[in-house]
């Protein structure tokens, strides 16, 4: 196929903003992955856009909830970005994501 161009599971960004390790990231209005490595903004950060991460998550999050990201949490979806499933309850603010 003469148009493939990468799996999309591992992709550089520029970070829009200052990011740890580990770290969830919410690139323009519809892009969400990890950070593998702490970067500053506007430098270039490879994200994570598929997998299972223990990340920060709103108390009022059940597994098997859809939920977004907001506020730097996972919340159970509003009207906010899908970004996966909740795989576990959230258990001392976090919990199991199935990303992508």
């Amino acid at each position: 196929m003469k148009n493939y161009v990468q799996k999309g599971e591992a992709i550089t960004v520029t970070a829009p903003a200052a990011l740890v390790s580990g770290q969830g990231v919410l690139v323009g209005e519809g892009l969400f992955g990890v950070a593998v490595n702490a970067a500053e903004s506007g430098s270039e950060v490879t994200i994570i856009t598929e997998g299972v991460f223990e990340l920060p998550a709103d108390a009022t999050v059940a597994a098997g909830d859809v939920v977004e990201w907001n506020t730097g949490e996972a919340l159970p979806i509003a009207a906010g970005v899908r970004i996966g499933v909740a795989l576990t309850a959230s258990t001392n603010g976090l919990a199991q994501v199935k990303i992508g």
